[in-house]
């Protein structure tokens, strides 16, 4: 075998070699990428029509396509077209840790702008009912066991977005008297603590906060 052709025999390894790192990097056209101009002339393109006008899976991974929660998240996306369900639930999974365990240690003053005023005035008389008769509450956050977006809605007037969560949460717990003797729990055994909360916020607004106005179990 001659010198030329074992130099196009190596350059077209090289050039190989170069496509299949190129496609590991970049990928392939899929997806939402546009293909070439010539692979879909005079061809009618129906998947992205489906695309463009079918059901938005950032809502309908949530809650059932059609619901009125459903209809009430997508009136929050044309107010505020930044609104993600997904990234909303990320947020409300650290608040309920957040708030949850300042509750718990009685230490209100840093979750004050993530609560409603009647929410706020509730969870400050039972600290202060703690306070008075001595008791002390000792913690640890296991983790979220269960969380699903249980219900959405939206006033069209006022702009006012209520979502509502359901929370099964593990932690341990232990109430200490005033001698510090414990009265309640174990602090070596799990329980799991279940929630359900509403937040609010005016969609549109500038404060970027959802407040926990309702809670429940």
């Amino acid at each position: 075998m001659n010198s030329p052709i074992i130099q196009l025999l190596v350059l077209a390894g090289v050039a190989v070699f170069l496509i299949l790192r190129l496609r590991g990097v970049l990928g392939t056209r899929e997806g939402f990428e546009k293909p070439p101009a010539s692979a879909t002339k005079g061809k009618a393109r129906p998947d992205f029509e489906v695309i463009e006008g079918g059901p938005d899976p950032d809502i309908i991974d949530h809650v059932p396509e059609g619901s009125p929660a459903a209809d009430a998240l997508a009136r929050m996306k044309r107010i505020e077209p930044s609104f993600g369900v997904g990234e909303f639930l990320g947020g409300a999974r650290g608040a309920y840790e957040m708030i949850l365990m300042a509750f718990e240690k009685g230490d209100l003053s840093e979750i004050k702008p993530f609560l409603g005023p009647d929410v706020y005035e509730t969870f400050s008389e039972v600290v202060e009912s703690r306070e008075a008769q001595g008791l002390k509450i000792e913690s640890d956050f296991i983790g979220i066991r269960e969380m699903v977006l249980q219900d959405a809605a939206l006033n069209d007037e006022t702009g006012l977005a209520e979502l509502t969560i359901r929370y099964v949460g593990e932690l341990t717990s232990v109430v200490r008297d005033s001698s510090g003797e414990i009265i309640e729990g174990n602090a070596n055994q799990t329980k799991k603590q279940k929630d359900i909360w509403t937040y609010a916020r005016t969609m549109g607004s500038d404060n970027p906060n959802w407040q926990l106005v309702v809670t429940g179990e």
